[in-house]
Formats: structure tokens, sequence, C-alpha cells
């Protein structure tokens, strides 16, 4: 039996250490399956091309039998072009001094070139995940910058939210992740994201299953401690390791694009962030992060969910916060 057609896999930023942790996971099928032979588009500054040399030679001693093929660049066209799935890692980052009006704009200059790139050269059914931070507000540039490309090839990760916030539950109650279910996490990849229990579950592995409400018992934790140790953990592991999450942000970016290929199956409800329809209130024409199901790579935004005034109130602050952003950084396409 032949194997299938290679998928021709991009990442951004790709000599940074998000990519460092991520590009192995890729080439050894975490992402798209054990069968699927990858060739990875691995774009970078030139600045960086000298590290960005000594990852490809990595993956080459690493003999990774799925991996057909590395193609590390600095042009913006050939790291592109006929890409199944783009991972846009690299961002540019705030550093001290700079106002947040001078990261939407600096950002706001890549995301459109690299919007009209996937326009212009990457397959038509092109995946794209944005992970370079403001994460939403870049997918949204890079959308914008894509008109011929379908709103639902475009999304933000969450799902780095959406692991910490089940983690959390998890270690205070005790169990293993995996029967920490519904969990979701809505809107911005900001400080004000809103970590939502007010739907989720645990397993009990017996067949049974108990709110999370309930079992944990303690409001003030679910709507206090827990949301700001979720909306806060970025910093918390930027404080002690001295560098941002690496290794379980490429691990979240495997998890989003798995999901999406292959689908939530009966594992429960996810969190991505899409183009909003206006689902729950929320105005179209941001990239907002729902709790969604996928089948056949067809993303549906979970519908019927009963959400009470302190739910509402966070959506509605970070919805506003997605506007604000969204109003700075299309200023700056020109």
């Amino acid at each position: 039996m032949s194997s299938p057609n290679p998928k021709r896999v991009l990442i951004t930023g790709a000599a940074g250490q998000i990519a460092y942790s991520l590009v192995f996971q890729v080439a050894r099928g975490d992402m798209l399956g054990r069968d699927q032979p990858i060739i990875l588009h691995l774009l970078d500054i030139p600045q960086a091309m000298e590290g960005l040399q000594g990852v490809v030679m990595e993956l080459e001693d690493c003999s990774l039998p799925l991996l057909a093929g590395v193609v590390p660049t600095t042009d913006v066209k050939e790291a592109f072009t006929n890409v199944d799935f783009a991972l846009l890692v690299g961002a540019m980052p705030r550093r001290e001094g700079m106002e947040r009006a001078d990261l939407l704009k600096a950002n706001a200059a890549i995301f459109k070139q690299q919007g009209k790139a996937l326009n212009d050269f990457a397959s038509k059914n092109v995946k794209v995940v944005v992970v370079g931070n403001p994460a939403n507000t870049n997918a949204l540039l890079a959308l914008t910058s894509a008109p011929d490309l379908p709103k639902e090839n475009f999304s933000a990760l969450t799902r780095l939210d959406h692991n910490r916030a089940k983690s959390q539950i998890a270690s205070r109650l005790k169990l293993n992740v995996d029967n920490v279910r519904d969990v979701f996490i809505w809107g911005n990849h900001s400080s004000t994201q809103y970590p939502d229990v007010s739907n989720a579950y645990v397993l009990d592995g017996k067949g049974g299953k108990t709110s999370v409400s309930d079992a944990i018992k303690d409001e003030a934790y679910l709507h206090g401690e827990f949301i700001k140790t979720v909306q806060q953990r970025g910093a918390a592991v930027i404080k002690l390791r001295k560098l941002s999450s690496a290794a379980s942000a490429a691990k979240a970016i495997v998890d989003h694009m798995h999901d999406w290929v292959f689908g939530t199956g009966d594992k429960g409800a996810v969190s991505m962030a899409i183009y909003s329809d206006g689902s729950y209130g929320v105005k179209e024409g941001v990239i907002f992060s729902f709790p969604v199901t996928i089948k056949d790579g067809k993303v549906s935004i979970v519908q019927g969910l009963s959400l009470n005034e302190f739910s509402k109130q966070q959506l509605k602050t970070t919805e506003d916060e997605l506007f604000s952003e969204k109003e700075s950084a299309l200023s700056f396409l020109g």
C-alpha cells in the first residue's frame, strides 16, 4: 500500500523557541497522523538563518521516516507556495517601552504580508492558525489580507489557554485531565479571556458525571483565582523561566490542528478562536474564541449553552477589547 502524498506544513518564526518544540512534534506525525508524510516549510528572518540551519540539521539527525523534505527560507513566496497548513508562530514581540499601538502597527505589516502570501501562493484549502500575539487580531489582519480565501480557513490559538484551564480543574480535583470536559475559553488570547466552567463536568470513570461547580463547591474560586490563574499563566511561566511558554504552546498548536483535521469525536467540545458569526451576541467582525466541535474538517460553534450574567459580562469585556484592537490594527493596514 502506497503512502499518501506529502502535506506541506509552514511554520513561521521557525528558529524561535516555540518552533523548536513544534517542528519535531509535527515531523514525527503528532499533528497529521503517523502515516502522513510531511514537507516542512520553515520561514524566518535573515538574521535567524544560522540558527534555522541548525534546526534543519537536527531534523536530519532525528532520521524521521515521515519527513519527506525541509524548505528553510527567508523568502515569503517560497515559504507559502502550495502549503496545506500554516502555523504562523512568528510575530513582533512587545519590547520594553513599546506601546500597544506600536505592537499592533508592527504586526499589521507582518500579517498583511503573510495574509497576501496565503492568498496568492498557498493551497486554497489551507488551514491557518495564528500563534504570534496579539493572536486574535493578527489572525484578523491575515484574513482581511486574503480576500480569495474563506474566512473559515483562519483561526487563532486559544487551545493553550483551554489546556491550562482543564489542567487547573483536574489538579484541584486530583483527576486525570481526560476526565474534565467542556471547559471553554471565550474571547481574546489576552488577560481579558474568559475561562468558563459553567457548563463543565467531570467523569467518574463509571459512566457518571458531575458538574465542575458541584465537584469543587467553591464559586469564589471558580469566579476568581481560577480565572486569574489561567489568564496570567503565561506571565507566571515567564517570571520563573525568564522565557515564554514553548513546549506547552507547541503541544497546543498540535492539538488545535489535529482536531481540525481528525475531528473532536467523543471527547467533547474544545476552544478555538474563529471568525465570529454572531453567536452568543458577539458581533461579527472579530476572531473570537468559542467552544467548538469539529467533524470532517468543519468547525461548528456549540449552540444553546446557558450563560449567566457573570458570563455575559465576561464575554462583553473581551469582545470590547477585540473591537478596540481591530480598530487600531486596521488603521495600519493602509
